[in-house]
């Protein structure tokens, strides 16, 4: 059983020799990959396809569910190593369907990272009737693990995409589909966010002992089709571009962006460190919950509460009908 100690102590700061600006082949040079598999949702553009890529490129065999197989298809037409596979992340039929086809092809799976999401959209219920950002960003992830967790290799690591935007809020249990609250898209994404961290908590607690860990990450700040929802206007008003479309100097490159899930899926030093909360190739330990400062770096205590973790792990049993690693 993982306890609060456990996880703050596991939690507190650790640098690489990776950092920043590191991309995502520079964090898996040197580690042999080739032959395994890995599943990687969102591995057709932005930080999931630059993440596809690296993993070709090292020899590994990728499974990319995508809601669009044909624009999917297009974009890895000139990686080798890849299948596309029909899949809604919104939808848990469909996510069902998915991993009934993974489980009937029965590949044991090495790596799953968990790179799709949406950000800061319109309030709308998923076909389940989750708020959208909720069901996506974590149930959806939490049936897609589960569905295939029969087929996870001792020593497979699974790879939470969380995000700095955790500060904005923790799981609201009350009111997770914000049927008696205001909606603000961006509490919902800090809320998902957050869910996302607690499921590395919930799942490395359950699977460590079989040889799999989990992690969570934030990739750092990189314009993608994930902002696809917020208007240029707002995107030159918080400083992420300029007037000519340019991105922050500050912000990353897609494969930078994705450089901290893959050093997370591979790096040796993080074997006792299951359950932890990842940026900038590192670990940056634990702010107060009144720290406002996104870009400081760190994560909330209520992101890697093993209590919380639990209480979301029940309620996520129950929403997709799926329960992974049940004793």
């Amino acid at each position: 059983m993982t306890t609060k100690i456990d996880m703050l102590a596991r939690q507190q700061p650790m640098t690489s020799p990776f950092g920043y600006r590191s991309t995502a082949a520079e964090a898996i040079a040197g580690i042999e990959l080739q032959g395994k598999t890995a599943i990687v949702t969102g591995g057709y553009s932005g930080l999931g396809l630059e993440t596809v890529k690296a993993l070709a490129d090292a020899g590994v065999q990728v499974i990319v569910p995508a809601r669009r197989p044909d624009a999917a298809s297009a974009a890895l037409s000139d990686v080798s190593g890849v299948r596309v596979s029909a899949m809604d992340l919104g939808d848990l039929d469909s996510v069902a369907a998915f991993t009934e086809r993974v489980r009937a092809d029965a590949t044991p799976i090495d790596l799953m990272i968990n790179v799709a999401g949406i950000m800061a959209s319109p309030f709308q219920l998923t076909p389940q009737g989750w708020e959208s950002q909720f069901g996506t960003n974590h149930l959806g992830h939490f049936a897609l693990v589960g569905g295939v967790a029969d087929l996870l290799t001792s020593g497979a690591r699974v790879i939470a995409y969380s995000s700095g935007a955790h500060f904005r809020s923790p799981v609201l249990f009350d009111d997770v589909n914000f049927a008696g609250t205001a909606y603000d898209p961006w509490v919902a994404y800090g809320q998902s966010k957050t869910a996302d961290a607690l499921f590395a908590v919930g799942l490395d607690a359950r699977a460590a002992g079989r040889g799999i860990h989990a992690y969570s990450v934030h990739p750092g700040g990189i314009l993608t089709d994930l902002q696809r929802h917020m208007p240029r206007e707002e995107l030159i008003e918080r400083r992420w571009m300029d007037a000519d479309g340019t991105p922050n100097p500050r912000f990353k490159t897609p494969a930078q962006g994705a450089s901290t899930g893959l050093w997370a899926a591979t790096a040796p030093e993080l074997v006792d460190r299951g359950g932890v909360y990842c940026e900038d190739c590192s670990i940056k330990g634990v702010v107060p919950a009144d720290f406002t400062d996104m870009t400081a770096g760190g994560v909330k205590e209520w992101a890697i509460d093993p209590e919380a973790a639990d209480r979301l792990w029940a309620l996520s049993v129950e929403a997709t009908g799926v329960d992974p690693f049940r004793a």
